[in-house]
């Protein structure tokens, strides 16, 4: 009957989905009848890859309520059973890589950038730069978790080195590093890495779900930031050395 009634929820998923692109189709329909003037068959193929889009968020949002969130949670507690404890912060270590490189706005910055760059920066390259700077974070955020760890002591140190590598990184890498802490934070990462470190945090004693459990996200974030300006300090290096 739960199961029943999850599944009845899509109604009300499809109606949020709705309300979020509706804006999008209204914005595009006004430039379209006062400045685009677009033809006919690019507006019908639009539109189908709207209708597509819906439908696609809608059954993977539904799939996140009913799947991926209890799985989470169910994974996050059972890991507290792991003896001993440390043994957690590799497997964060491993979500974190999977759950990158499985996000899907990843890989389209990878690809674009891949093609703005005109393959100086490749795809693959920017995609493992960006799956180990996260996996490193989470596995951080795990440790946090475990040890109690103020997330003070992870943010402040991250975002001053950030600041300090834009003075030997270029433009160009500063710009992806920030935009890449945007998209690391999507739908695959939030929902499945949060739900585990709820999970975790809940079922651990002495700890709190809401004062341990959030701030991964935050984590995660930032490491793309990193990781790529540092990987863009150490090219800067080098080409000034050769």
């Amino acid at each position: 009957m739960r199961e029943l009634l999850d599944f009845l929820y899509i109604g009300h998923v499809l109606s949020e989905v709705l309300i979020a692109i509706g804006p999008l189709v209204c914005f595009f329909l006004f430039f379209q009848l006062v400045y685009l003037k677009l033809s006919r068959d690019y507006v019908i193929n639009l539109f189908k890859g709207v209708v597509l889009a819906v439908t696609g968020l809608t059954l993977f949002l539904q799939g996140v309520k009913m799947g991926f969130l209890p799985v989470g949670a169910e994974m996050g507690e059972i890991m507290n059973s792991f003896e001993p404890l440390w043994i957690i912060i590799p497997i964060g270590f491993l979500l974190g890589v999977v759950a990158t490189v499985a996000e899907p706005a990843v890989r389209i910055l990878c690809d674009n950038v891949e093609k703005a760059s005109s393959g100086s920066i490749g795809f693959r390259l920017l995609l493992a730069i960006l799956s180990f700077g996260v996996g490193i974070f989470v596995a951080l955020g795990v440790a946090k978790i475990i040890f109690g760890i103020s997330i003070y002591y992870i943010i402040i140190p991250g975002y001053i080195l950030a600041l300090i590598l834009m003075k030997f990184c270029e433009q160009s890498f500063i710009s992806i590093a920030f935009d890449a802490g945007g998209v690391a934070t999507g739908p695959m990462t939030v929902t499945f890495v949060m739900a585990i470190a709820l999970g975790l945090a809940d079922a651990m004693d002495g700890r709190s779900a809401v004062a341990d459990g959030f701030g991964l996200i935050a984590l995660v974030a930032m490491a793309p930031i990193l990781s790529v300006m540092m990987v863009g300090a150490i090219m800067n290096f080098i080409k000034r050395s050769s």
